[in-house]
């Protein structure tokens, strides 16, 4: 019997023949019909967002199987809430990463504690695979009223990162050693969706400053393995921040081109994205923190 694959190779699989399909599977994937819907990262029983590749993982379940809602429990929470999965359901695989510590004896008879790090994958299933659960669940929202062009939320968030910004040209890019972000004007951009998504890319890349996360992938020139690493960071950072700040994500002109660096990666490296998915969260998690504001923290 072939040995099952394990968890990085099962991953990295699925989302290289995601990407050779034309699906970016980390691309918002419902609308916000839902109650949950304001909140577009993929949710727990229990309401909390998933964190980093499972993030990717269920937006492309969602994407393959049309999931309007972002919800997700396991087998027995779901009969724990009352529910049953539907007979014949298939549920979707996450990961939870930890450490074991445990006390080992060193060469000179000393005890001391080490940290063992594991993955392992669980199943999952949507909502919309089970019935009978609380009512909440499957509730609609009213529908969201027409907002101003721009999105104050959006505006205020990157606006209090207080990175420099500079708006003008037509090229979006982040300049590293002069740190600065170059945008093209907001009315340049066909919505405000592809603005925020270009903004939150750049600004992904804005946290790679050795100040901040001094993050390099050993990147020494264009195209490179450390480039194409630092692109897809950003991407997904981009989606990220998109999903929380509930803005459809919109995929860049050269998304084409980084394309192909990705599956050139994530063949020659099945950590490539469990990487990439790490980087990007926290580069997200720095970000957000740059929002509590000095007088809050006191507080």
């Amino acid at each position: 019997m072939a040995p099952k694959p394990d968890i990085y190779t099962r991953v990295t699989e699925k989302i290289i023949a995601d990407l050779e399909a034309g699906t970016r599977p980390w691309h918002k994937p419902w609308s916000a019909e839902h109650l949950a819907g304001r909140i577009t990262r993929p949710l727990r029983h229990n309401g909390v967002a998933y964190r980093g590749l499972n993030i990717i993982l269920l937006w492309a379940a969602s994407v393959a199987n049309g999931y309007a809602v972002p919800t997700w429990m396991t087998y027995r929470q779901a009969l724990e809430l009352g529910g049953q999965v539907r007979k014949g359901s298939r549920g979707e695989m996450v990961i939870y990463a930890d450490k074991l510590r445990r006390t080992e004896t060193d060469d000179a008879g000393q005890d001391r504690e080490v940290e063992i790090p594991f993955m392992k994958g669980y199943t999952v299933f949507n909502v919309e695979m089970i019935h009978g659960l609380p009512e909440h669940y499957y509730a609609a929202v009213e529908p969201m009223p027409e907002t101003a062009e721009r999105d104050a939320i959006a505006e205020a968030f990157f606006a209090t990162t207080e990175a420099d910004i500079r708006h003008g040209g037509n090229q979006a890019y982040y300049a590293v050693d002069p740190d600065y972000v170059q945008i093209p004007p907001f009315k340049t951009f066909e919505t405000p969706e592809a603005y925020y998504a270009t903004l939150g890319h750049e600004i992904t890349h804005w946290t790679r400053h050795p100040k901040r996360l001094d993050r390099s992938f050993g990147r020494k020139r264009w195209g490179d393995e450390g480039y194409a690493q630092e692109e897809l960071v950003a991407e997904l950072g981009a989606a990220f921040l998109a999903a929380d700040l509930s803005l459809a994500p919109e995929p860049r002109d050269e998304h084409a081109a980084y394309i192909a660096h990705w599956l050139q990666g994530l063949r020659n490296d099945k950590r490539f994205i469990f990487q990439a998915a790490a980087h990007a969260q926290k580069a997200v998690d720095y970000l957000h923190g740059l929002q509590t504001q000095p007088d809050e923290a006191a507080a």
